[in-house]
């Protein structure tokens, strides 16, 4: 090749500084023909390098040294207006004492590749608990039962109480056990407190009333 680069040629450097000195080949207009780019990695003004599924091409020393000394060169026809700034520019870095690279600066970063959303991840579906049938139920309850009792039975335990320690089921199923006893449970009966003004909230909140009339107090005989 020529120690001077062709008119087309030297544009794409401009095309290139235009772009702080380096640019992928896909991104550049007018488009690099292989030969022009050949031509320039063969007289070392500018360096070629894979990326992606395009080439980088990048103005090497003496790219950018032959630039700053033939900003008056000519370019494509085409390009007249390109060319008379860059004479303009040459004017007057020169006037000023300083340089191309000083015009042109540092290789500003690369943003990060577009990537799309992420959809986000739905939370697991919680598998409920199949609800115990009535058997477990009211094995479900005397459990609990004994545990409050600490092994006796014929005690009374108060519903907020046997409620609490049943929290892992639903008040309408817990209610269901009851009202299983209620109906006549022979080693089981409901009760309700003999002075209903010792009743607290809680103890008001816990009661089960099937029929308006409410129950407060487990009993489990022996």
């Amino acid at each position: 090749m020529s120690e001077t680069p062709t008119p087309k040629q030297a544009l794409i450097l401009w095309c290139l500084l235009g772009r702080c000195g380096s640019a992928p080949q896909s991104t550049l207009v007018p488009r690099v023909g292989k030969a022009d780019r050949d031509a320039l990695v063969a007289g070392r003004f500018i360096d070629v390098a894979k990326q992606g599924r395009t080439l980088r091409l990048t103005v090497a020393d003496k790219g950018w040294h032959w630039a700053g000394a033939h900003m008056r060169g000519p370019l494509p026809p085409g390009f007249r207006v390109l060319q008379d700034w860059l004479e303009r520019m040459q004017a007057h870095l020169e006037a000023q004492g300083r340089t191309l690279a000083d015009l042109v600066g540092p290789m500003p970063a690369e943003p990060a590749p577009d990537t799309p959303p992420s959809r986000p991840r739905r939370a697991p579906a919680v598998k409920r608990a199949k609800p115990p049938g009535p058997r477990q139920l009211r094995a479900r309850i005397e459990q609990a039962y004994v545990a409050l009792t600490g092994g006796e039975k014929a005690k009374a335990v108060r519903l907020s109480a046997l409620r609490a320690h049943l929290a892992d089921l639903d008040r309408t199923i817990v209610d269901a056990g009851l009202a299983a006893i209620l109906r006549g449970d022979p080693t089981a009966r409901l009760s309700q407190f003999s002075d209903p003004k010792s009743l607290t909230a809680a103890e008001r909140e816990a009661a089960f009333a099937p029929a308006g009339e409410p129950f407060h107090i487990l009993w489990i005989q022996s």
